[in-house]
């Protein structure tokens, strides 16, 4: 039962105990007085669904008691309270209406025949004023719920003006970001990529030898190209989320189906590496896919820079309801001395701890390091 419900009803059953008190002690009460007694206070259960019908029966079931019996002014009490719900509600016409009837009807009836009829007048002015506070009252609270009602919706305006206004200056910044990449490192990384293209195609022309080292640089630069529009794309895109969540309208390629140019990539460049994969690869998610492509390739990058020449070991597990990729190195990592983590492994903490992964990045007991994030298989990343 709703509450507002259970309140009006425990309201009416209230007015018919209080009413009832006072019929008791009339002598010329009977049963058809306290059936109108329960009648007009029972429609004060209703008095908020139907005001009008409320106001009504407790109007004139109050009446026929009062012309009856005349049991004092408790039994204005039910239809005060009609009043009041009558005026809440936008009625005050008809509440004004049913007041003057009552106040009408019961001066006609004790008027005539009274014995005092000054305290009589004094009795129906104290009602006069108690009907008009029902009013006022009822208008007061009317107006109060209004404005609570109006203080909730600029609140509510004002709250999505503040998260509108954030999504556009996170927008904004975005487009900055990329303008900035895009002005600054991609004309440094086109030089590089036509500069080694130059350099590879007079070595062939002369038929020459071409360095290892240049091929890595003409690749590595190709593929630094390729990313870096692919990061812009997700910049500038205004649904992206500009972090390592992006959106799945992010430019494709930086997936695990592109792991064997990348560990291709890191042998050109000098780097010892295998990989193995076990299980059958199923639908990853884009997120995954692109955070255990991202690990691989943060994993041997660390390892070129600060291996010293080691080999490493990339392994890609496919199980069900999780990815695991992993990239073991031969280096010379000291289990007593871990390493200060640096951009690179607080990224991957971060793209992992954004899929509700596990990572694990340390020195092995055996020597060398290890870098194992354990993903799991589903869309919803927390952004």
């Amino acid at each position: 039962m709703d509450r507002p419900v259970a309140q009006d009803g425990l309201l009416a059953a209230a007015m018919a105990v209080v009413v009832s008190v006072f019929l008791v002690g009339e002598p010329d009460a009977g049963a058809p007085d306290f059936a109108a007694v329960l009648a007009g206070t029972a429609a004060l259960a209703a008095q908020r669904r139907v005001p009008l019908v409320s106001l009504l029966v407790s109007t004139v079931c109050m009446l026929a008691v009062a012309a009856h019996v005349q049991p004092g002014p408790a039994v204005a009490y039910p239809v005060m309270v009609s009043v009041f719900a009558a005026v809440w509600a936008g009625r005050a016409l008809a509440a004004a209406l049913a007041a003057v009837a009552f106040l009408g009807a019961g001066l006609a009836v004790n008027l005539p025949g009274a014995d005092d009829t000054g305290q009589n007048l004094e009795s129906m002015s104290l009602l006069v004023g108690w009907f008009v506070a029902a009013g006022v009252a009822a208008i007061v609270t009317r107006h109060r719920q209004a404005y609570l009602e109006e203080a909730e919706r600029r609140a509510a305006e004002a709250e999505r003006t503040r998260e509108e206004a954030a999504r556009r200056r996170a927008g904004e910044e975005r487009l900055r970001i990329a303008r900035e990449l895009h002005d600054s490192l991609t004309h440094s990384i086109s030089i590089i990529k036509v500069q080694a293209g130059v350099a590879v195609h007079l070595a062939n022309s002369r038929g020459e030898k071409v360095p290892s080292a240049l091929v890595a640089i003409q690749e590595a630069s190709g593929d630094a190209m390729r990313e870096l529009r692919a990061t812009l794309e997700v910049l500038r895109d205004s649904d992206g989320t500009g972090g390592f969540g992006e959106s799945d309208g992010a430019a494709p390629g930086s997936g695990l189906d592109r792991l064997g140019e990348l560990v291709e990539r890191a042998r050109s460049a000098g780097l010892t590496a295998t990989v193995t994969i076990s299980g059958t690869r199923p639908e990853l998610p884009d997120e995954v896919d692109r955070a255990a492509y991202r690990i691989v390739q943060e994993a041997l990058t660390n390892v070129s820079r600060h291996a010293g020449g080691a080999a490493a070991a990339v392994r890609v597990d496919y199980t069900d309801g999780e990815l695991v990729v992993q990239v073991d190195d031969d280096g010379t990592a000291d289990p007593d001395a871990p390493p200060v983590p640096g951009t690179g492994l607080l990224g991957m903490r971060e793209r992992v701890a954004a899929l509700d992964g596990r990572l694990r990045a340390g020195p092995r007991p055996e020597g060398g390091f290890t870098v194992r994030a354990e993903l799991p298989l589903r869309a919803g990343a927390r952004p």
